[in-house]
């Protein structure tokens, strides 16, 4: 049966946007990425990672930025963590024009990065510290994941899933407004990777906050987002396109399955990617 293919131009069944923003939204964006640049210095001349890259994301919102590898999507979300700096443009996160890390925003990497010497309780602890949250218990966030009761342990003792349920509960424990997650689960099995893609949502729904991640997986993305951004191929990448996903909340894996829309926009989203590789190769 033929579905109808997202397009630039419009026009077509699905959503899609070619420039970023939220067309008319009344609300301040949370975050707000005008026209940012990166560029590295080389022997040969300039690098060109990622240009003209412009977006707005709603307080609340959870946004998936994906494409091929070497797009630049996580230049992108390193320099929303504030561990790179941009070189041309601005970002601004609650307002406020970002200058380096901060405690407004929870990040979570492929791995858990625990710290080994720390006991799980610990590891979490060290978040709720850091934003003086001492009335605060780190349980609560432990059970939130899944963990209940494992406190004491050390990190060598949790497979790789629960390490990286320690990684996001430390994440949340910090209460921040944004949250940065760079292909979080993309090391695990695909099993655990389904659960820990269901306990995400859940915590999501239960405490909304703002989230872009990275991600490589179609599914992942549609499943988790409200938007899903596609970034054209490096170098100098940018937003090529972006796609709605307009299934209802709460969202139940089962239920997606059974919406032939979901497999024309998961069809609509693989074409732009694999267009992508066309382009690539020319």
């Amino acid at each position: 049966m033929a579905h109808p293919m997202a397009s630039a131009e419009g026009g077509d069944s699905l959503p899609a946007r070619s420039e970023g923003g939220l067309g008319g939204a009344s609300r301040t964006p949370h975050v707000e990425i005008d026209q940012l640049g990166k560029t590295y210095a080389t022997a040969t001349g300039d690098a060109v990672i990622v240009r003209d890259f412009t977006l707005d994301v709603e307080d609340g919102e959870f946004v998936c930025l994906l494409g091929h590898s070497g797009c630049g999507k996580t230049t992108v979300l390193s320099i929303l963590m504030g561990l790179n700096t941009l070189t041309a443009g601005g970002v601004t996160i609650g307002g406020r024009e970002i200058d380096g890390p901060g405690t407004d925003r929870g990040v979570v990497f492929q791995s858990a990065t625990l710290l080994p010497w720390l006991s799980v309780h610990g590891n979490v602890r060290l978040a709720l510290d850091q934003v003086r949250a001492r009335g605060k218990s780190a349980e609560t966030y432990l059970e939130a994941v899944g963990l209940a009761g494992r406190g004491d342990q050390y990190p060598r003792e949790l497979s790789a899933g629960m390490q990286q349920r320690v990684g996001i509960a430390r994440a949340f424990a910090l209460e921040p407004r944004l949250l940065l997650l760079d292909e979080p689960f993309s090391l695990l099995d695909a099993l655990t990777r389904m659960e820990l893609q269901d306990e995400l949502i859940t915590l999501w729904e239960r405490w909304h906050r703002t989230v872009i991640m990275v991600t490589h997986d179609v599914d992942e993305a549609l499943f988790l987002a409200d938007r899903v951004v596609m970034m054209t191929n490096g170098p100098a990448a940018t937003i090529g396109q972006i796609f709605d996903v307009p299934f209802p909340r709460p969202r139940r894996r089962e239920e997606l399955l059974d919406r032939p829309d979901y497999f024309w926009l998961r069809d609509a989203v693989l074409g732009f990617l694999e267009a992508q590789s066309h382009a690539g190769a020319d």
